[in-house]
């Protein structure tokens, strides 16, 4: 049974009523970020029941020394973390000396919150009894700001119901906290000074090894009835944490109220020496323009972001809310703005897979920032990889390969390696393919061919050497065969010859060739360069080719269909509709040795190749496919879903097109795999948008521009969604009586509708 908690609505995330259980799922559901930092939805007042705190900085890891159980040739060094921050959000409440703390209340009602994703504001307001009998009603508003991305808001308001009360209003800063996944329970921070002058506080931190120099502040502002006091605060600190104690006498019915301003300068950013200067100037800036004045252009700053992101549907809210909420933790996550940065498949909301870089950002994220945002942030994106390209051949060189080969990162914060499981590490060798792809498809979308001739090529020639020396020459099957590896489904490790990743071998190797032709023959001056740079010659060209062409693929005639991996007819088939739901998910409640002897896949993975090229294979070679391994997925990784609606509604099966999509929509809201207290999915989140896109518009590049084959699902009147092509954006509405086209830029723009030529010029509408 999934959870359902949480009430149906367009633009928000709703919560009613106080349930401990909750708790731990809502911190991660209502979490906030804004790329530069981001947070878990905990409570600003202590709170004893069990919870997962949560702040976490942009690009500040650190490298948790692997634990494995023995040591293997090759093995990561250490396992990045991001790391839990210092906690800037705190603010205790004491009533007439009594502590707040809505676990032990006698009683918590009226108990709502919201996260207003239109705005960018998250809210939460209760009324509770605490053991000392007096009655209060408090209202708390926060947001972590857009336009100074290095300062948060919280507004924390405070009425006693039933008496007149001494209130006391404690906002404080601490470093002393920990990573709740820490191998070793090794501490992360080195606080080495607290300071404090007037209404504001200062911690500086520093990460171990990592060095990273941390000023976390707060600034803060006392109000009774919405007017500003003057009141002198009482200092405490140890040594990770130091508060600031107001304290007021208020009449029943009156509220006393704090604004805290806080948040965090790093030394990525700033100079060492100048944190706590920068951090005071920038917190005095947000404190003198006030929480309503920023929290008014937090408004305008998700309005601009909605206008071009924004996906309507209209007649399902729950399918709007899904939507909208993906795309909302997309944004808040990354905005694009800095290249050193990436998207971890948790973002701000959970410690699980250490906030670091995977796959995923190349084969799902990139369609959803090219068409959302500026091609810049693309380019943003690829250029993260062209700069660790050094550090991808130093991991292939650990594992043996040489000659300038590249094995990208499973997970990395800096370009190494920091993924400790062997069977991942060394054999889900896929990733690397994804990298190749992700230029692939920048190039087609945005024809900016330039990032080829100045970074891309060089990456493609590195991913295709280590293909070439991957591959081994099967004198038995007189063929190449890559042997050893795990793909995406990662409910089959060591297997030999996996379909998606020998295709994908084969086809960096042509790409990466076929972009040689064209640079020697179209840019002559970059060919001399990138040759010279790289050492390549025609003879390796030709045995990367032989490779190539070489390469064998399990096939069943039988079935008709290419075997996921040579040994997956060995198994015992039987569909997940046979298997038990109390069984559910299979990897909380299965050995690993039984699930790797299952026929069970763990996301799509002879389909993500499908998926990925697809103009390569016919609408019945698809149909066969799908057929044949869809009834054996079990959908247990974020990413699968998606990749299952977009091929339904390309084999015109909209009823399971729109089970697929409602389940990528609301994996984390619904709970689908029972695990959103760790955090929620947010690279699989950029599926969910393809879903509707690519999936049910049908987008696709042909031809060198747009084409469309639009389809929608019963349950839904309509639905709007915008594409940034080649900087002009197209406005696409979809109904049930047909689907228009707007077109906002400056010149005539060719598109495809079910295979039909229309021309569509500028700010005019066509409809088909």
């Amino acid at each position: 049974m999934n959870q359902d908690y949480i009430k149906p609505d367009n633009w928000s995330i709703i919560e009613e009523g106080f349930d401990v259980e909750r708790v731990k799922s809502s911190e991660s559901l209502f979490s906030i970020g804004n790329g530069a930092m981001g947070q878990r939805a905990n409570f600003e007042e202590t709170y004893t029941g069990p919870t997962f705190q949560g702040s976490y900085i942009a690009g500040v890891y650190y490298p948790d020394k692997t634990r494995v159980g023995w040591w293997k040739n090759g093995y990561p060094e250490y396992f990045a973390k991001v790391l839990n921050a210092p906690n800037w959000i705190g603010i205790d409440i004491e009533v007439d000396g009594e502590k707040l703390d809505l676990y032990t209340c006698k009683s918590v009602t009226n108990f709502r919150r919201e996260l207003n994703m239109k705005e960018g504001w998250y809210q939460r307001s209760f009324h509770a009894v605490l053991p000392n009998n007096i009655e209060v009603s408090v209202t708390s508003t926060r947001f972590l700001s857009l336009d100074l991305d290095e300062v948060g808001a919280i507004k924390y308001e405070i009425t006693p119901v039933n008496q007149e009360a001494t209130i006391a209003l404690i906002p404080y800063l601490d470093s002393g906290i920990m990573n709740e996944d820490t191998n070793w329970d090794d501490k992360f921070w080195d606080t080495y000074n607290l300071a404090h002058e007037e209404n504001a506080a200062y911690i500086l931190s520093k990460t171990m090894k990592t060095e990273y120099h941390v000023c976390t502040g707060m600034m803060n502002q006392v109000f009774v009835n919405g007017i500003q006091k003057n009141v002198s605060p009482k200092v405490e600190a140890n040594g990770t944490y130091i508060h600031l104690k107001y304290t007021l006498q208020v009449r029943k019915g009156e509220t006393a109220g704090l604004t805290k301003f806080g948040g965090y300068t790093v030394s990525l950013n700033h100079k060492e020496e100048d944190l706590q200067a920068t951090s005071k100037a920038i917190l005095k800036q947000a404190s003198e323009s006030g929480f309503n004045t920023l929290l008014n252009l937090q408004k305008k700053a998700w309005s601009s972001i909605w206008e071009m992101a924004d996906i309507v549907i209209e007649g399902d809210v729950k399918a709007q809310q899904g939507i909208r909420f993906n795309i909302f933790q997309l944004n808040q996550t990354y905005l694009g703005k800095d290249a050193r940065l990436n998207i971890g498949p948790k973002g701000f909301t959970g410690e699980k897979y250490g906030g670091s870089t995977y796959w995923d950002t190349e084969a799902y994220c990139i369609p959803f920032y090219m068409a959302t945002k500026d091609q810049g942030v693309a380019r943003n994106l690829l250029t993260y990889r062209y700069n660790h390209l050094e550090k991808a051949i130093e991991n292939a060189e650990k594992l043996g390969f040489t000659n300038g080969a590249a094995l990208y990162p499973m997970v990395t914060m800096n370009g190494e390696e920091c993924h400790n499981e062997w069977e991942i590490t060394f054999e889900e060798i896929h990733r690397n393919g994804a990298m190749t792809f992700a230029i692939y498809n920048y190039v087609r979308y945005t024809g900016d061919y330039t990032y080829v001739t100045e970074k891309g090529l060089e990456v493609m020639i590195a991913i295709a050497r280590f293909w070439h020396q991957r591959a081994t020459f099967s004198t038995e099957k007189n063929k190449y065969v890559i042997l050893g590896v795990t793909g995406p489904n990662e409910y089959e490790n060591n297997v030999n010859n996996n379909w998606y990743t020998n295709y994908l071998a084969k086809w960096c190797i042509e790409y990466c060739i076929e972009n040689i032709n064209t640079i020697k023959t179209q840019y002559k001056s970059d060919y001399q360069w990138i040759i010279e740079k790289t050492n390549l010659n025609q003879e390796e060209i030709n045995a990367m080719l032989e490779v190539a062409d070489q390469m064998y693929f399990p096939y069943s005639e039988k079935y008709q269909v290419y075997l996921q991996q040579d040994g997956f007819l060995d198994k015992e088939l039987i569909t997940v509709d046979n298997l038990d739901r109390s069984q559910r998910p299979i990897n909380q409640k299965w050995s690993w040795d039984r699930i790797l002897r299952s026929p069970y896949i763990k996301q799509a993975d002879t389909l993500q190749g499908f998926y990925m090229f697809e103009d390569q294979f016919t609408k019945e070679e698809l149909t066969r496919h799908f057929d044949f391994y869809e009834p054996f997925t079990v959908h247990e990784s974020s990413l699968s879903p998606c990749v299952h609606s977009i091929q339904a509604a390309a084999l015109d099966r909209m009823d399971q097109a729109y089970t697929f999509y409602l389940r990528t929509s609301r994996l984390d809201l619904d709970d689908y795999n029972k695990e959103v207290e760790e955090g929620l999915h947010i690279t699989s989140m950029a599926g969910t948008w393809m879903s509707i896109v690519e999936g049910f518009g049908g987008l696709r590049i042909k031809n060198d521009t747009l084409s469309f084959s639009p389809k929608i699902p019963k349950e839904w009147k309509g639905y709007t969604f915008n594409v940034n092509f080649r900087n002009q954006i197209l406005k696409v509405k979809v109904s049930q009586e047909g689907t228009s086209f707007t077109l906002e830029g400056t010149k005539e723009l060719l598109i495809y509708v079910d295979n039909k030529e229309f021309k569509i010029s500028p700010n005019s509408l066509i409809t088909v």
